[in-house]
């Protein structure tokens, strides 16, 4: 099934997204709330809607969970968590930069069974490279096995992203500000599929996020794990796809997670 749903993707990646970037109207992008900050576009509509077809037909007896389908109807999120299979499916992660006419951009499928991830796909659709895992049997980019780094280096060679857009002012202000302690870190790329992949394979060595929505965190997190990385709360309880709790730190091993941690929160309060 991996590399089923892997044609899947590809293939509404080429014909339904890739067709729209660079060359949507003003009427195909919208926001979801008037002058919020979460766009939505044409491209992400019907690729969520092509997707459910075609997975729930692999799987028959499955459900999907899609970022679109949630706008419209809060209470599907609660599938998540339900018995059986469930699909977790956004569309277009990385919406901001597609309508932009600028990457990255991802698609982003996670499969879940009884409300525990065992597969998840990203594709970072301009690159073309396809990152799986499956819980149990590791991590894949292109068909070659990653895994993190065993080592810790110490804050000042560390680098990462500090997605700090959604933060409350009082956490923001604090964590930018010990944050000075690290090489390097920025606010990332606005896109979640760039940036779990970018942990499970070295390229940066942290990752810190605030707004927790499954369709954004479940496939990066199984990744992320099957390649020896960690992805805890900031109080240091394990994210499960279920979760609303605010804050989620994730790490290449557990001996980086205890150091950003500490770097971010010296006094231990969060």
């Amino acid at each position: 099934m991996l590399d089923q749903v892997a044609d899947i993707i590809r293939e509404v990646a080429r014909t339904i997204v890739l067709p729209r970037f660079q060359h949507l109207s003003a009427d195909e992008i919208h926001q979801k709330v008037p002058g919020g900050h979460d766009t939505v576009t044409i491209a992400d509509q019907e690729s969520e809607r092509e997707l459910t077809r075609r997975l729930t037909a692999l799987l028959p007896g499955s459900v999907v969970v899609g970022e679109e389908a949630v706008h419209a109807d809060p209470a599907v999120r609660d599938l998540v968590g339900v018995a059986g299979y469930v699909w977790i499916v956004d569309p277009v992660d990385g919406t901001n930069n597609f309508a932009a006419g600028k990457g990255p951009f991802c698609v982003m499928v996670a499969l879940v069974r009884d409300g525990e991830p065992v597969a998840a796909w990203i594709l970072d659709v301009l690159a073309d490279s396809m990152t799986v895992a499956e819980a149990g049997s590791g991590a894949h980019r292109d068909g070659v096995r990653i895994t993190v780094r065993t080592d810790d280096p110490g804050a000042a060679a560390l680098t990462g992203v500090i997605a700090h857009r959604y933060f409350p002012d009082d956490l923001r202000t604090r964590v930018v500000a010990n944050a000075a302690a690290f090489k390097q870190f920025s606010m990332g790329r606005h896109c979640a599929g760039y940036e779990y992949p970018a942990l499970a394979t070295d390229e940066q060595q942290f990752a810190m996020f605030w707004r927790i929505l499954p369709w954004d965190h479940v496939p990066g997190s199984l990744i992320v794990r099957e390649a020896g990385g960690v992805v805890r709360h900031l109080d240091g309880g394990v994210y499960h796809p279920t979760d609303h709790t605010r804050g989620l730190l994730v790490a290449t091993n557990a001996d980086i997670w205890d150091t950003v941690h500490e770097t971010l929160f010296p006094d231990g309060v969060v």
